[in-house]
């Protein structure tokens, strides 16, 4: 008797295991991300510093749930160009009526100094799932952020890659 119970829980905790694995999907997404309203102070100190909060919009495609979302950044971001910045801010994902979710992100920027003398930005960071309506109500996850220029100067590429579960 005291063997099947064990076998019972066994297979008990693998059905839950692989309900589990069902709900976790990998995520791999990136947007290029426009400027829509921009608010900037300028530390003048003679640092270059300066705190720039941004509305940025775009379109995410890659792979996973939130590929081929609308996006919108809501960012503050905290710089002194040439050293070191303090990014954070929101990301809104739409896809479809009612369905958002609300992902929380937090990078560090370290300029780090190429072959050609010129300081490069290098943000990376992590994200996570804050809330969502809709098919996203529920949903869960996490993973890690990079921002990188963009072919046109005001823009900035978002990729994410993490995890995520839905209920």
């Amino acid at each position: 008797m005291k063997n099947l119970v064990k076998l019972l829980m066994a297979f008990i905790l693998l059905q839950a295991n692989l309900v589990l694995a069902d709900n976790l999907s990998s995520l791999s997404i990136s947007a290029v991300m426009t400027p829509k309203e921009q608010i900037m102070l300028d530390i003048n100190d003679g640092t270059g510093h300066y705190v720039l909060m941004v509305k940025r919009e775009g379109q995410s495609t890659g792979s996973g749930l939130l590929a081929g979302a609308s996006v919108t950044e809501y960012g503050r971001h905290d710089v002194t160009p040439g050293l070191n910045g303090n990014p954070s801010g929101y990301l809104v994902f739409g896809k479809g009526e009612g369905n958002v979710a609300y992902i929380k992100w937090t990078v560090r920027t370290i300029y780090l100094t190429g072959k050609d003398g010129i300081p490069q930005m290098n943000d990376n960071g992590f994200w996570e799932v804050v809330s969502g309506t809709g098919s996203f109500k529920g949903m869960k996850g996490a993973g890690i952020l990079h921002i990188r220029l963009a072919p046109i100067p005001s823009d900035r590429i978002f990729s994410l890659e993490g995890k995520i579960t839905v209920p």
